[in-house]
Order: C-alpha cells, then sequence, then structure tokens
C-alpha cells in the first residue's frame, strides 16, 4: 500500500494511496455468497465457490494487515490516527454488544413471554397437554405438543461451563499482567503470558467443542430441540466463534511481539485485542448465568 507521505516523516493524518485490497475483498465475498447460496440449493460446484471466496478474502486479509504493520512500525502513524483506531474499536465492540444483546433478548423473550403465552388458558384449547416450563426438555414439556422435538436433557453448568468460565476468567488475568509487563518494557515477560493466555482461549475452544459432542451424542441436545436448543446453540455457538477470533488476535499480537513490535508508549494494537478479550470474557459470565444456571 503506497502512502502519499514522504519516507521518513510522520503525517498530520495518514492518507495511504491507492490500493487494490478493498475491491479483492468484495471479489472474494461475492465467490463467497455465491458459493453458499448455490451450495445450499443443491448445486455442488458452490462449495468451490465458497472455498475460492475464502481463500481470496483470506489472502487479501494478510496482505492488508502485513501493509498496516509495515505501515505502523515505519512511524507513518501519527497520535490523530492512533485516535481514529481507538474510536473504530470502540464502535466494533458496541456493535458486538448489540449483537449480543439481540440474542440476549431472544431468550428473555421466549422465558418471559412467549411461553408464559402459550401456556395460557387461551390457548388450553388448542394444546391441552402442553406445560409452560422452562426448559422445556420432554415429551409433554416441551413447545411441541404434536411430539416433533424429540425429548433432550439440558447442559448443567457442571463441569464443562464452569471450567470454561475459570478458563475465561484466568485468561483476563494473564492477558492483564502482560499489558502491565509490557508497559514496564519486560517483554520476555510479556510474551510468556500471552503464549498463557492464547492456551487459555484455545483450551476454551477445545472444551466447548467435547461440550457440543457430548450435547449431541449423550444429552441429545440439538439445534432443533425447540426454543431451548436453538437460543442455547445460538448464544453458546457465536460466543465460541468470538472466543476462537479474539484468541487468534492474541496470537498474531504475540508473534508481533517476538519480531520487537510495540513499545511501552505505543502499542494499541495490543490494547485494541485485549479491549476485545475483555468484552468476550464480560458477555460469558452473562451467558454462563442466564443459560446455564437459570
Amino acid at each position: 500500500m503506497a502512502a502519499t507521505t514522504p519516507a521518513g516523516s510522520t503525517p498530520y493524518y495518514f492518507v495511504p494511496g491507492p490500493s487494490r485490497h478493498p475491491a479483492m475483498v468484495a471479489l472474494g465475498m461475492f465467490f463467497v455468497i455465491l458459493g453458499a447460496g448455490q451450495w445450499v440449493n443443491g448445486a455442488g460446484w458452490g462449495a468451490y465457490s465458497l472455498l475460492l471466496g475464502v481463500v481470496i478474502w483470506l489472502s487479501v486479509l494478510f496482505q492488508w494487515f502485513r501493509d498496516a504493520i509495515a505501515e505502523s512500525e515505519g512511524g507513518l502513524y501519527s497520535d490523530r490516527i492512533d485516535v481514529s483506531f481507538r474510536w473504530s474499536m470502540s464502535w466494533f465492540i458496541f456493535s458486538e454488544v448489540m449483537f449480543f444483546a439481540a440474542f440476549f433478548g431472544a431468550l428473555y423473550w421466549a422465558r418471559v413471554h412467549a411461553l408464559p403465552m402459550l401456556g395460557n388458558l387461551d390457548h388450553q384449547i388448542l394444546w391441552p397437554d402442553f406445560k409452560a416450563i422452562w426448559p422445556s426438555a420432554g415429551g409433554g414439556a416441551t413447545a411441541s405438543p404434536a411430539g416433533t422435538v424429540e425429548p433432550f436433557q439440558t447442559m448443567g453448568p457442571w463441569p464443562l461451563p464452569t471450567i470454561n468460565t475459570a478458563l475465561l476468567l484466568t485468561s483476563g488475568l494473564t492477558l492483564t499482567i502482560a499489558h502491565h509487563a509490557l508497559i514496564a518494557n519486560q517483554r520476555a515477560k510479556t510474551i510468556f503470558w500471552m503464549w498463557i493466555t492464547v492456551i487459555l482461549g484455545a483450551t476454551f475452544v477445545g472444551v466447548q467443542a467435547y461440550e457440543y459432542m457430548h450435547a449431541y451424542r449423550d444429552l441429545n441436545l440439538k439445534l432443533s430441540s425447540g426454543i431451548f436448543g436453538s437460543t442455547f446453540f445460538m448464544l453458546t455457538g457465536f460466543h465460541g466463534f468470538h472466543v476462537l477470533v479474539g484468541m487468534l488476535m492474541l496470537l498474531f499480537i504475540t508473534l508481533r511481539l517476538m519480531k520487537g513490535h510495540f513499545t511501552p508508549q505505543r502499542h494499541f494494537g495490543f490494547e485494541g485485542a485485549a479491549w476485545y478479550w475483555h468484552f468476550v470474557d464480560v458477555v460469558w459470565l452473562g451467558l454462563y448465568f442466564l443459560v446455564y444456571w437459570l
């Protein structure tokens, strides 16, 4: 990405030169949407289009991030750019808050409004055997009196969700230790605690994958298990994806630290990833209480 600013000087506000990256990302996403749409409608070639789009998208992201890192390490980003990055990350996390708020809202509405309404006197004529209880785990106690939802068992907080809670809370602590070590210019200590954080995040993803296998194999809890199954997998699945993304962000930050990037005074790449990780921690606490305990 060519810059319009002379080399060796820090601009008041950095303006990059013309770049192919936005157009290439759009091209990759076109093949992703085209392939996904055709694949789910039975066209076998859609899978190859989807794969091509993902490959294009990931390769462009790699090049784009590489160029941005080179610009940052080359001293082209002034304090105004740092402020714009902070605002951008803040708004991104706010959008993620609204994303999860919608899903928590769906869970709240189903439990507090929709389920009691279906069990009131007005609906007893239609579904005389329906029992408006949560969680709706068994035949006759499910939101499917016709028996279209198979009986299932719910996922309690012990032991896997509690183990994952401990993992995430511990990772937030290790990340904070790494941040303070970076501010103190203790690079080796920072890298050590960052690797611990990455390992904890990867372990969380592994435990959740095992939890899903346990749910399908032993509890018969599936995405099709009524409103409980759909909200359970919607909330935990999207959160697990965010943990995976956050773990990858921290991994790349750790690799950059090992290459000598970031200083005690300028390290927003580190801070932005840390903000995201702490957001993921907070969302999990709400999810752990509302989904697994209540």
